[in-house]
């Protein structure tokens, strides 16, 4: 079992940078590829970004790439997203999956997932 908890959403205007993270506990941190995902209200969740058991390999989705940055930290059992330059369509709630197996985790279908952070990007 693997719990996670997101922290780190707000309540920002247009052009700014929020950095969320997600705190793992339970399980080996280390074995599990970590991914963020979010939804806004009447859409479906849509991926964000993927970051592998190494830092090495990362994937983003076409609309955030340049503007958000993926990263783990295992010492303290963390995944972040740094989040540049927002904009509007930005909002939504963002959840944080793990699985130890990479394409799961990218595809949605993750075993652990968090219940999410709200970010509100104002025009």
């Amino acid at each position: 079992q693997v719990q996670l908890v997101e922290s780190g959403g707000g309540l920002v205007q247009a052009g700014d940078s929020l950095r969320l993270s997600c705190a793992a506990s339970g399980r080996t941190f280390s074995n599990y590829a970590m991914g963020w995902f979010r939804q806004a209200p009447g859409k479906e969740r849509q991926f964000v970004a993927a970051i592998g058991w190494t830092a090495f390999k990362t994937n983003y989705a076409d609309s955030v790439k340049g503007r958000f940055t993926i990263s783990r930290d295992d010492a303290k059992n963390t995944v972040s997203l740094q989040m540049n330059s927002l904009k509007p369509e930005d909002s939504a709630v963002y959840q944080c999956v793990a699985d130890p197996t990479w394409a799961v985790v990218v595809a949605g279908t993750g075993r652990y997932w968090g219940r999410g952070t709200q970010v509100t990007v104002s025009s």
